[in-house]
């Protein structure tokens, strides 16, 4: 409600009632951090990522499908003009069948390596298909050196351009000039033959393409056949290289085996070694007999002992060796005899009877040979003892000359192994080397080869070169795929802010209106005033997304901004000042831009005093307020301009100035000078309880956006959202012109007759428009 004490919708100079001071606000939620979005605002789904990225892709194909059909016109156009200028090519087929190596009629017949037919043979043998041998192999045997027409036409405009603008001299010397023809016959062949296998199969197709379709299959015909030649030849040259390297090391290994029986034999006889076996020697022999010896002369040494110990202290003769002995068993019947007879006549005569003595002689002496006769068996019998002592004595003396003995000769024989086992080993190699140089010589004569032709080649009807339509397709892809790269290269590359969606994702920061690009004739205020106007539209969507942008709803001081000058700034300011204003809130905006000034422009009013005249005291805010023909908007101009600015801005009668402004006004906007270095706007940002960033669409860039955001945020500015201006979705890609779109204006419907109002907001202000328009009307 309106106070009576205004005049003509101004304050008035004289007595008038002012609203009453409203209570403390609280301060709108402040943002997390820089680039995280803002505190309070609902996060909206994302869409998926792949959704994303084919959005981004057709966006760009669509926004420069000039550039990409363009490019892709032009590859075409080349591919066209290359299939028509191009030679024709025809390619002829020769099929062979590579088998794994052939069986050997002879075992270890070859000195060449066993192959198996693994994948390292079967890309050896391609390998082998493309070496120059056997390009010279072909061009021999079709001696295609001496064509003229293959070694010096050539294969296509481009080639013939390139031998046009060559400066090689030509050679004077014939036989340069034969090696020059060679060389260009072979090199030739390799640029026009190709290998290709069939997969999963030992089959291998040999192409080769040349001008003239019999040319071409009469040379892939001979390249199969020198193969076929070479794998042969290459079996030849082993076998003869292997019985010549066999016989050299044959005579080598004689020599040596020669020379090391030699040695072998020679030390045997300095050493005086003799080997009655493998494994024995004589003196080996000899000990093991002395061993054997001495074990029976122990024995009879020990019976020998026994036999001389029993009879040394016997007295009596009935031991077993004397009862044994014949003579003292003829004497000891012959004294049982005469004592019988001494005992018969002894009943007769008595012992001194010359008879009786005479017995008694004779038994005396038969006593005295029998003591003699034992006596001799124990002398033998000790005799017998003392031998067999010695005798074991002498052979375990003789024993221990032979253990000597054979210990020499092992010594020596660790010698002689070694020249015995050299000469064992040169025997070896030698008759294995043998039985080989035998078993490749009877191998060299078989001729088995593993390498067949199956399909030889036909002259083919028809060109295999050029392809029009492959050429022509392939041309349009490499250009489309050409043409697509360069513009997203030049996306990547220009990091201008063009949507809405680059807005939000280099700032972080909510997109609070989009504006499109227009053009006014008759000025902003007669823009704005039209309802069929859809920059009225848009900014009637800003001034409803601002009413929901702080928990306390619309902020009560707001400072419009931009990173640079021309963006916008100053008719975003105007646009929502004049929509609240429509709406009956009291509105004042301040033009803060004390460099150079546009608003009083704009508005038609004057700019004598302002707002440099309050901020020095040297008029009120009253005094300088001025009225426009919008009710309920009052203008500040900026006043004169002053040399600093941020001198001014920055004491403390800014904030003085808003604290009286609210409460006469429900809403202050500044309209603030851009960034550009200044610190203008970040003196205001600081003061105020919001701020707007304009950006103007293809005109900012990443880096300045987010520096001048950077500042704000130091100077503790509340920055709640952005402005997009300029926007023009018909030059934007297809997924941001889809999705931020407008159409404005006015449709008829024919129906009915009537007209039908059809607004395009954006998808999150929409509803919120709607409700806040009802409630504003």
């Amino acid at each position: 409600m309106r106070d009576e004490g205004v005049e003509g919708g101004r304050p008035g100079a004289g007595e008038r009632n002012l609203p009453a001071p409203m209570e403390p606000r609280n301060v709108p939620a402040m943002r997390e951090s820089y680039g995280y979005g803002v505190a309070g605002y609902p996060d909206y789904a994302e869409e998926s990522e792949l959704a994303a990225t084919l959005r981004y892709f057709i966006g760009i194909a669509w926004k420069w499908r000039t550039l990409i059909l363009g490019t892709a016109g032009a590859f075409l156009a080349i591919g066209l003009a290359y299939s028509f200028l191009a030679t024709p090519l025809y390619s002829a087929n020769v099929r062979i069948q590579i088998d794994r190596e052939p069986g050997k009629i002879v075992d270890n017949g070859t000195m060449a390596p066993a192959e198996l037919g693994g994948a390292e043979f079967q890309k050896t043998q391609y390998e082998l298909l493309k070496s120059r041998g056997m390009s010279e192999r072909v061009v021999a045997s079709l001696a295609l050196d001496q064509n003229a027409s293959f070694t010096g036409g050539s294969t296509g405009l481009l080639r013939g351009m390139i031998d046009l603008f060559s400066a090689s001299s030509e050679p004077t010397d014939e036989a340069e000039q034969q090696d020059k023809a060679r060389s260009q016959a072979v090199r030739r062949i390799q640029n026009g033959v190709d290998i290709k296998p069939v997969p999963a199969s030992r089959l291998v197709d040999i192409v080769y393409t040349d001008p003239s379709p019999l040319r071409a299959a009469s040379i892939a015909n001979a390249y199969a056949d020198a193969y076929v030649a070479s794998n042969l030849d290459k079996r030849f040259e082993a076998s003869a290289y292997a019985k010549v390297f066999l016989e050299d090391q044959i005579k080598q290994l004689k020599l040596r085996l020669e020379e090391s029986e030699r040695g072998m034999i020679a030390f045997a006889e300095r050493e005086n070694m003799v080997q009655t076996n493998d494994k024995v020697s004589i003196a080996e022999s000899n000990l093991a007999a002395a061993n054997a010896a001495l074990g029976q002369l122990i024995s009879n040494r020990i019976r020998d002992e026994e036999t001389w110990k029993q009879v040394e202290n016997a007295t009596a003769i009935n031991l077993p060796q004397l009862l044994t002995n014949s003579v003292i068993d003829g004497l000891r019947t012959q004294r049982n005899e005469l004592k019988r007879d001494y005992e018969e006549k002894l009943e007769t005569f008595k012992p001194g009877y010359p008879a009786m003595m005479e017995i008694s002689k004779k038994i005396a002496e038969t006593d005295r040979q029998l003591a003699t006769e034992v006596a001799t068996i124990r002398n033998s019998l000790k005799a017998a003892y003392e031998s067999s002592v010695n005798q074991e004595a002498q052979m375990r003396q003789r024993i221990d000359e032979l253990r000597a003995d054979v210990l020499d000769l092992q010594k020596k024989s660790v010698q002689y192994g070694i020249l015995q086992r050299e000469a064992e080993t040169n025997r070896n190699l030698y008759n294995d080397l043998l039985q080989r140089y035998k078993e490749v010589d009877v191998a060299s004569g078989v001729g088995t080869n593993n390498v067949f032709i199956v399909d030889r080649a036909l002259p083919p009807n028809s060109p295999s070169h050029p392809r029009i339509l492959l050429i022509a397709a392939g041309s349009l892809f490499l250009g489309l795929l050409a043409g697509f790269g360069s513009a997203n290269l030049i996306e990547l590359l220009d990091d201008r802010i063009r949507t809405p969606e680059d807005a939000e994702k280099s700032t972080g920061l909510p997109i609070l209106g989009i504006i499109p690009k227009a053009s006014f004739p008759n000025g902003l205020l007669p823009e704005l005033a039209n309802p069929r106007s859809g920059v009225a539209e848009a900014y009637r969507s800003l001034a409803t997304s601002l009413q929901f942008t702080t928990d306390t709803g619309l902020p009560r001081t707001i400072v419009v901004t931009s990173a640079q000058a021309t963006e916008g700034k100053s008719s975003t300011a105007i646009a929502v000042a004049r929509h609240f204003a429509v709406t009956g809130k009291r509105v004042l905006i301040i033009d803060a831009d004390l460099r150079r000034p546009s608003l009083h422009t704009k508005l038609g009013h004057d700019n004598a005093v302002g707002l440099t005249n309050c901020l020095t005291g040297m008029a009120t805010l009253h005094d300088v307020v001025q009225p426009t023909d919008i009710p309920n908007l009052w203008f500040l101009a900026s006043g004169p301009l002053p040399p600093n600015a941020a001198d001014i801005l920055g004491g403390t009668h800014v904030f003085s100035l808003i604290s009286v402004g609210l409460e006469m006004y429900d809403l202050i906007i500044f309209d603030s000078p851009p960034m550009l270095g200044l610190a203008d706007a970040q003196l205001l940002g600081a003061a105020a309880s919001a701020t707007i960033f304009v950006v103007g669409a293809g005109d900012a860039r990443r880096g300045m956006l987010r520096g001048a955001l950077r500042r704000l945020q130091m100077a503790r500015a509340m920055t709640i959202g952005l402005v997009l201006t300029k926007f023009d979705s018909r030059q934007s890609s297809y997924g941001y012109g889809h999705a931020y779109g407008y159409g404005y204006g006015y449709e008829q419907d024919g129906a009915e007759g009537g007209q039908t109002k059809r607004s395009l907001l954006p998808s999150f202000t929409r509803r919120e428009a709607k409700s806040n328009e009802s409630e504003m009307v």
